[in-house]
């Protein structure tokens, strides 16, 4: 009898990373807030969990996991420098992981017309509306969208993202690293708005910034949503 090979495929997947903070109270309800705000956001996505600044004992992981689980969130694996192994109760220890970084190549490298080039093949254009419930992922570069975004449905880019009609979705601009990015809209109506990790709700932005074209940027660790004049 002839033995079958088994097959083995490579699969690259977006992993969302989540990185708790002492005091670890505040950092849960900061997640429940989040949570409240954004139902459903982390159904289905791979969640890793950075323990490098918590720096926690195996146990305390343990209770982490199992509170994050009561959330519906799951954990696929742990990152974490001060530890070899754990139980098998837990996500196995992550290896190797590498974050995106954007870095921008010496102006004396790049000639004007590769620099146009480079920034537009980075970047999505979005032709169509934004259905709710639907999703936009582009990790490499800004993205476009020539008509509105509907609610439930949401943005994440690499770059900054800039909705022409009406955002009334979630969008996450410099979700992979990219302090710089922004996100414009021509009329906020928005559920939420984060860039690089921070993030704004509907409840938290000014009355006046609502209904109006807005850009929404980071400084110094706040988002700041202002009135596009």
């Amino acid at each position: 009898m002839q033995n079958k090979s088994i097959r083995f495929r490579a699969r690259s997947f977006v992993a969302f990373a989540l990185v708790p903070e002492a005091p670890l109270e505040e950092w849960l309800q900061d997640l429940d807030r989040w949570v409240e705000n954004s139902p459903g956001f982390f159904n289905g996505r791979p969640v890793v969990l950075d323990l490098k600044a918590l720096k926690p004992e195996p146990a305390e992981i343990a209770d982490l996991v199992s509170q994050l689980a009561e959330r519906g969130i799951r954990v696929y694996a742990l990152e974490s420098k001060d530890i070899d192994a754990l139980g098998p109760e837990l996500p196995p220890l992550l290896k190797g992981a590498k974050e995106t970084t954007i870095e921008e190549a010496p102006e004396e490298q790049a000639s004007p017309v590769d620099s146009e080039e480079a920034k537009a093949s980075s970047t999505l254009i979005v032709e169509s509306p934004i259905r709710s419930g639907q999703s936009i992922l582009h990790p490499h570069g800004d993205v476009i969208v020539l008509g509105s975004a509907s609610s439930g449905s949401e943005i994440l880019a690499g770059g900054s993202i800039h909705v022409y009609g009406t955002l009334r979705g979630r969008a996450f601009a410099g979700a992979w690293g990219d302090r710089t990015a922004r996100i414009f809209c021509r009329k906020n109506e928005a559920e939420l708005l984060a860039v690089d990790g921070w993030y704004r709700t509907a409840e938290d932005m000014e009355p006046s910034t609502r209904g109006r074209p807005v850009q929404a940027y980071l400084d110094e660790g706040v988002i700041l949503v202002a009135p596009l004049k």
